[in-house]
């Protein structure tokens, strides 16, 4: 299909984790191509809450060049048709006093919780947001399994998040769950529907959201249940593609 029969009025826009991708692992071959052909008869972009790096790691150094859109951050460092768009900081936004609090309180919290294992990095600084891990991010990918199941049972990240929302409350704190391992701490506003501001300008007709948190607390929520996009929830990359095949290629 040539350039001119791509359809410009429509952005099918996607989270990474689990949408695309399994959790922190690589793009298979297969969606790496499945990305391509749909471009051909769609925009297509990425929000994800990891940095840029992450993101690359996970669907390659060039990926800027092979989608429209590349949101990291929720979209608080964007690129837009291969260009950087704009850059947003936490720390400017919230000011020095709110993030040492929040820093120092999280990390008394951590070191009263026990757990099977615990590893380091416990908090990422990112441009946009603090990510928060209970395990540590620089945990195995098996340690990382570990710890997704326990948390399902005893919803460590839910309680921690609970905690902070009481401590903080009126300090202009959002809190998301997404992932296996940690949950985001950023300004309100600033989760996934962030990028909906960027991609506004160019006057799309339909936006498609597909991700895999949508429930409430979910990191996809805000912005699969956003009026201006048509939300779909899918359960893995093979379930991303299926519904993809079913809306534009049958």
């Amino acid at each position: 299909m040539s350039n001119s029969e791509v359809d410009t009025a429509t952005l099918c826009l996607f989270d990474v984790d689990g949408t695309l991708t399994a959790a922190r692992q690589k793009a298979t071959p297969q969606m790496q191509q499945f990305l391509s052909k749909l471009r051909q008869r769609v925009r297509v972009g990425v929000v994800g809450g990891s940095d840029l790096s992450k993101i690359k790691e996970q669907l390659g150094e060039d990926v800027i060049e092979h989608v429209d859109y590349v949101f990291a951050e929720n979209g608080l460092v964007a690129y837009r048709f291969g260009q950087l768009h704009s850059v947003q900081s936490i720390q400017a936004y919230l000011g020095e006093d709110i993030l040492q609090d929040f820093i120092n309180f999280s990390l008394n919290y951590l070191a009263k919780i026990k757990l099977p294992k615990k590893r380091g990095t416990f908090i990422e600084f990112r441009n946009g947001m603090l990510n928060v891990s209970p395990i540590g991010r620089s945990c195995s990918q098996q340690e990382r399994i570990e710890f997704f199941e326990l948390d399902k049972k005893e919803k460590i990240r839910e309680k921690f998040v609970a905690v902070l929302k009481e401590e903080f409350a009126g300090k202009g704190l959002a809190f998301s769950i997404g992932g296996q391992i940690s949950f985001d701490v950023f300004p309100e506003g600033w989760d996934k529907r962030y990028c909906l501001g960027i991609v506004e300008q160019d006057s799309y007709k339909t936006i498609h959201f597909f991700g895999d948190k949508t429930k409430p607390g979910g990191n996809d929520y805000e912005i699969y249940a956003d009026p201006r996009t048509i939300g779909h929830e899918v359960t893995s990359p093979d379930d991303t593609q299926r519904i993809c095949e079913e809306l534009f290629f049958s």
